[in-house]
């Protein structure tokens, strides 16, 4: 039998990943629908993409599938085919990304999860199956055309920061748990109103449209294959853009472009710029924006004081790091303080 999970170093993986000659596309993609077995599933998909050489992370839960992941281009088409060949997942849309330089991945992970979007929903009458309508690019453009349409934003706040559309309402949580109930709460007597609701790629937005049903709203709608899936069509058929600045994503890029509009600042200097960084000091490692000045005055670290750890030479640094825990942090400016960085689907990436 073929391994099921990676046996080589990440900086190995990382190397080799750089060294690959054909092109890898970038592509997202989720599904609810219910899987009996979840860690049979995730076996068999672990064999299959490992054999088409597909890198990236994948959540399997017994309400569906969530994935990010690169693949060659000679394969992708048989990627399609075999993702195609199981019945709930035929026909299942593809989010290729916007701007991509194929290096988003270097190693396959397919974790089971609770579920593929930690939710915190714990009633057991929620059910998927009643969620809001599907709208896209251009449903979407006609919809926000009316002064009424409430569009939400169902993202963290580092996401909303560097790019959200015209006049999107900001839920300010940190986490897609705490956003469903304050949506209800901010939007209680929104009931009647037509509410769009989106996300990256698709997957909170859904949810979050089922939630509102649930809690008795009526009119609530979710953008198809979120931002990514906004953005490629309102290329391909030349209609207006109303998302401004980048698209949060959770992988080694960090972001891709969407507009040439720069919303954010540096979070040191204050300067527009809205390229994330993690800090290069290796106990810090925190997520946050930095302009090209502000790298090359800080070595790429988020203070003096993680630069001045940052060139110390390597035994020296290990020593400080020995017994601290350190998970990834985001830095929140309106709340002065750090929280745990998470993915997409609601779990520390």
């Amino acid at each position: 039998m073929a391994a099921l999970h990676n046996r080589i170093s990440q900086r190995e993986l990382k190397e080799r990943l750089f060294q690959e000659t054909e092109p890898r596309t970038t592509i997202s993609f989720y599904h609810y629908f219910f899987i009996e077995d979840p860690k049979q599933f995730r076996d068999r998909f672990y064999q299959s993409l490992d054999a088409l050489k597909v890198f990236g992370r994948i959540y399997v839960a017994q309400e569906g599938i969530n994935a990010q992941i690169s693949v060659p281009q000679s394969n992708f088409e048989a990627l399609k085919n075999y993702l195609y060949s199981i019945d709930s997942l035929t026909g299942l849309r593809l989010n290729i990304a916007v701007d991509d330089d194929g290096k988003s991945f270097w190693v396959l992970k397919i974790k089971v999860r609770d579920k593929i979007v930690a939710d915190g929903i714990d009633d057991p009458s929620f059910d998927m199956r009643n969620r809001g309508k599907y709208v896209n690019a251009e449903e979407f453009n006609r919809l926000t055309e009316k002064p009424e349409t409430i569009v939400v934003d169902m993202r963290n706040h580092y996401e909303y920061e560097v790019g959200h559309f015209k006049d999107a309402m900001e839920i300010p949580s940190d986490t897609f748990r705490e956003q469903l109930p304050m949506s209800v709460d901010m939007l209680q007597d929104k009931k009647d109103t037509d509410i769009i609701m989106y996300c990256t790629g698709g997957i909170r937005c859904e949810k979050a449209s089922a939630y509102l049903l649930h809690r008795g709203f009526k009119n609530v709608y979710h953008l198809e294959g979120g931002i990514i899936n906004y953005a490629r069509q309102a290329k391909e058929k030349g209609l207006p853009n109303k998302f401004f600045g980048k698209n949060f994503v959770f992988d080694e890029r960090l972001g891709e472009r969407i507009s040439e509009d720069v919303i954010a600042k540096c979070h040191q200097c204050g300067k527009p710029a809205d390229s994330h960084t993690n800090c290069k000091n290796d106990g810090c490692h925190l997520l946050f924006i930095q302009c090209e000045e502000c790298a090359k005055k800080y070595d790429g670290c988020c203070s003096p004081e993680c630069q001045e750890i940052y060139n110390m030479p390597e035994g020296e640094q290990k020593e400080l790091r020995k017994g601290k825990m350190n998970g990834i942090m985001v830095f929140n400016k309106s709340r002065h303080r750090l929280r745990p960085r998470l993915g997409e689907d609601g779990v520390k990436s």
